[in-house]
């Protein structure tokens, strides 16, 4: 295990870790890695941290996670044993004792026989999945044997996947590029019902697992109006076979609705059941019939007789390798042939070539295809016969790269015969963000995007463009305005926000289908009532600030030399005596299916803004972590960025979390008050005195913070003052992001008529 696993397993940060090793001798030797990044044995690690008071017990989870990290056949091939011996007992959930009572040594050679069973019944053959040998397996037994019990602990085979693909995918964050789960929830509507799905760039997944759960919500709905049922085939390729076996393991380890029974698959073997049967003989539930490869989808289509239903894709974008010289000739170009810098209207027409007629393709483009002058004849060709039907441009931070506002192209085959619709649908949220409401000046708190950082597309992070998106106010407009032209053919123009374009408007000389072109601004549409409003607003708003301006500061400095050092005290001797509580942020998660808990996160101090994120849920099989709540009068204070910044907590962000990158002092109202310790911690001096300095990062100790020694009633007369100086702040903020609204708005009024001169 490597420095970071063993400061993950202690709940300390690495440089925790690397003052063990210099003030430690008896601490654990490197047994392998590199001197800049070595790794350590988990069974020496764990014995010392137990030696030291540092560790009760290593968790179950992180165990395996250590076996699969340092598998001598490498973390992915670790995976994928884990995922077969997984699939193998979430289909056969008899095969359990019979596994459990087989020696170690004989455990090896047992496994095969039924693992190609089982993969052959879920996921055919040919597949991505490879079934390994007993002397692959021979190396994996413990990590089996773990797996094995994670799963009976849980419940959950699934779950236990998803968990050690997420570790995976954080631990190599820059080989993967993830479709976060709203995107891809958005994209599997966009699609609508489907029994046959296809991702022919399927990546990690993300897309599919979104077909599968739109299309169980959809089984849900036919229960209870009694329709018919349809069985749902995934279907997916990936250029590296490692991602693709991953991906099929994922999707045929996704917990399936539950249904009145399947057929028997397979035969028994080696004394483990069949699949599809349980030890009480019982059939298991509805699963879709999962059908991934690998292979270069444009040069090596795998699937070249398929007519999908619906098909999803997030393609690689600005791949100049795609195949343009050795694919003049192929059929796919029904739209015309790509340039060699149009790779993204490769993958375009390759979706409509595998639909059936009718069928519908969402696909993540780069802006830059909407508009690029080398593709204006494909899309116009994909005007004229009606094949692209709507693009929404998404808010900066949906999706990676999360510096550009992508689009959604969403395309439908035409139907031979029928006549080619007249309109298209544009769609603009790139202004979704966190609503800033004219009458008030104040951010509504914003839903937490999903950064890609896990194999479910969610993970941790904080100061982007995404934490700030309200995806749902996004997912809402995009659907409510796609599904009323769909079904009408025309849409109603909504300033600045949707309108359907007579396809006829936009073959001109340039073919450009950017929204924001098309759209004019909500603000233009608002005119001068609504910049009256806001005015009014700034007016009373700058009248406060006069009101709350400091009086002029009295200088009270003594002579040079004259002046007796002030006592001081630190935060770490205040929270010794008890005068404080410290926590740090960041830990802490809610049991599975819970209501979501908002955490304020250390951009949200430095912004000054409400709780953005939510606490994650538990890990599979183990209880919750109970976070480190606020509450009315805590102090919080960012520790990265080097900046003096602290935030007394107010009855709005009251039971919020603490997020990472953050700590919480709580005082005691009859030693400190909390005022006074905001306002002596957020000096510049301080700051400066207690921060340490990396080559990359200004981190600050918390603990080695200074303020005065002062009786109670001299605190307060401070904290007053530090309390008008917070609010003088926050009414500076206000008047300022008023002013940047009118002034655009006027100047927006100005430029397009609706506000005279």
């Amino acid at each position: 295990m490597t420095a970071a696993g063993i400061a993950r397993l202690a709940g300390v940060g690495r440089a925790a870790v690397s003052n063990w090793r210099r003030r430690h001798p008896d601490f654990p030797k490197p047994v392998g890695g590199t001197e800049t990044s070595p790794s350590f044995a988990l069974g020496e690690v764990e014995a010392w941290l137990r030696d030291q008071g540092k560790l009760a017990e290593v968790p179950p989870r992180e165990r395996v996670w250590q076996q699969i990290a340092g598998h001598p056949a490498g973390p992915v091939t670790a995976l994928i044993h884990a995922g077969c011996v997984l699939l193998l007992l979430r289909d056969r959930p008899a095969a359990r004792p019979t596994l459990a009572a087989t020696p170690d040594e004989r455990l090896a050679e047992v496994l095969p026989g039924p693992l190609e069973e089982t993969l052959a019944a879920r996921l055919g053959t040919p597949r991505a999945v490879r079934t390994p040998t007993a002397a692959e397996l021979a190396p994996s037994v413990p990590l089996l044997r773990g797996v094995t019990g994670l799963a009976a602990s849980s419940g959950a085979a699934g779950a236990v996947f998803e968990f050690l693909l997420g570790r995976q995918l954080d631990a190599n964050p820059r080989q993967f590029t993830l479709t976060p789960p709203g995107p891809a929830a958005l994209m599997a509507a966009l699609a609508g019902p489907a029994a046959t799905v296809l991702d022919p760039a399927c990546g990690t997944g993300a897309l599919l697992r979104a077909a599968a759960q739109a299309a169980q919500d959809g089984l849900i709905a036919d229960s209870e109006t009694g329709a018919p049922r349809t069985a749902l085939t995934l279907h997916g390729q990936d250029a590296d076979p490692d991602l693709a076996a991953l991906t099929a393991l994922r999707l045929a380890l996704t917990e399936p609705t539950p249904s009145a029974g399947t057929a028997t698959v397979g035969t028994p073997s080696a004394g483990i059941p069949s699949a599809g049967t349980t030890s009480a003989g019982t059939t298991t539930a509805e699963t879709p019939d999962v059908r991934v490869l690998s292979g270069d989808t444009l040069r090596a289509d795998a699937f070249p007789a398929l007519a999908a239903d619906a098909v999803v894709c997030h393609p690689p974008f600005n791949e100049r390798n795609w195949g343009h010289d050795e694919l003049a000739y192929d059929p796919r170009w029904e739209y015309g042939f790509p340039a060699r810098t149009e790779s993204e209207l490769a993958w375009v027409q390759h979706a409509l070539a595998r639909l059936r007629p009718g069928g519908t393709a969402v696909l993540l483009m780069p802006p830059a295809a909407a508009s690029r002058r080398s593709g204006r004849r494909i899309r116009a060709d994909l005007l004229r016969r009606g094949a692209l039907r709507a693009v929404v441009a998404l808010p900066p931070g949906a999706a990676p790269p999360y510096g550009i506002p992508l689009h959604l192209w969403v395309l439908r085959k035409p139907v031979p015969g029928a006549r080619p619709p007249a309109e298209l649908l544009l769609i603009d949220t790139t202004a979704t963000t966190a609503t800033t409401t004219a009458a008030t000046g104040a951010t509504a708190p914003a839903a937490p995007a999903a950064p890609a950082a896990s194999a479910t597309g969610t993970g941790s992070g904080s100061g982007t463009g995404r934490d700030r998106l309200d995806w749902p106010a996004v997912e809402t407009a995009a659907l409510a305005a796609w599904r009323a032209f769909d079904q009408d053919g025309t849409l109603a123009e909504t300033p600045g926000e949707s309108r359907s374009l007579p396809v006829v408007d936009l073959l001109d000389q340039d073919v450009d289908l950017t929204p924001a072109r098309h759209l004019p601004p909500p603000a233009a549409a608002e005119g001068a009532a609504q910049l009256d409003q806001v005015r009014t607003r700034l007016t009373e708003t700058l009248r406060r600030t006069r009101e709350l301006t400091p009086p002029p500061a009295a200088d009270t400095a003594p002579a040079p030399g004259t002046a007796a050092p002030r006592p001081v005290t630190t935060v770490g001797e205040l929270a010794r005596a008890g005068a404080l509580v410290l926590r740090a942020g960041g830990t802490g998660t809610v049991p599975a299916g819970s209501a979501p808990v908002a955490v304020l996160t250390d951009t949200d101090v430095l912004a000054a803004l409400p709780p953005s994120g939510t606490l994650p849920e538990a890990p599979p099989g183990e209880a919750a972590e109970e976070p480190a709540l606020l509450a009315a009068g805590d102090v919080v204070v960012p520790v990265l960025g080097g900046g003096a910044v602290a935030r007394v907590v107010d009855a709005a962000s009251a039971g919020a979390a603490l997020g990472r990158n953050a700590h919480l002092l709580r005082p005691d109202p009859a030693a400190l008050d909390p005022w006074f310790l905001a306002g002596f911690l957020r000096a510049t001096a301080n700051s400066r005195q207690a921060s340490s300095y990396a080559s990359t990062a200004t981190r600050l100790d918390v603990r080695r913070l200074q303020l005065p020694r002062l009786p109670l009633a001299q605190q307060r007369q401070y904290g007053a003052r530090f309390k008008a100086l917070a609010e003088f702040e926050e009414a500076l903020r206000l008047a300022g992001r008023l002013g940047e609204q009118l002034v655009q708005g006027l100047y927006d009024g100005l430029a397009d008529g609706t506000v005279a001169p």
